[in-house]
């Protein structure tokens, strides 16, 4: 199985290939991400991982159609990021992005009829949120993770209150 690490740093996965534009990382491959496309064949991965990425790329349809170009039919995407409402998401002056669970929808078919906007697909396999551990405890992450109605209301009417702290997607690529 040939993996990609995009975005690698320091703590590339084991036996993946990295890529990274830090040459003080553990990429194999020194690649700027927003510099498009990456020197890969089509459909050369079975999985591609990202995991603290796509809020500092400059434009995320054109980060995930390259995604999609380079994974395999029925190929997976594993995806984390700072949900908006945590402070992480803000402090960080290299962060263009500031997503919520339903920022990639677009890619799917729950795309509120926004799908012309890219012609890459993705099939949600799961979506879960990570909340501060106070919240955890009192089991409202469970809560949250448990249903996508529950989910939706919490982003759009608790968010804010229970804020949550990492968002992690996991698609499988439609060609």
């Amino acid at each position: 199985m040939r993996i990609l690490d995009v975005g690698c740093g320091i703590n590339k996965l084991p036996g993946s290939i990295g890529i990274d534009r830090n040459a003080a990382t553990n990429a194999d491959v020194l690649v700027d991400v927003d510099h498009i496309p990456y020197p890969f064949r089509d459909s050369s991965f079975d999985k591609l991982q990202a995991v603290h990425v796509i809020e500092h790329v400059s434009d995320v349809i054109r980060t995930m159609e390259e995604w999609h170009r380079l994974l395999r039919p029925g190929g997976e995407v594993f995806i984390v990021t700072p949900h908006y409402t945590d402070f992480s998401s803000f402090c960080d002056p290299t962060h263009k992005w500031h997503l919520n669970t339903f920022s990639l929808r677009y890619f799917g078919d729950d795309n509120a009829g926004f799908g012309y906007y890219s012609k890459a697909r993705f099939v949600e396999l799961s979506v879960r949120v990570k909340l501060l551990a106070f919240w955890r405890w009192l089991g409202f992450e469970w809560a949250v993770n448990s249903s996508k109605r529950f989910r939706r209301f919490w982003e759009y009417y608790l968010c804010y209150v229970v804020r949550g702290k990492v968002i992690e997607w996991r698609l499988r690529a439609v060609k």
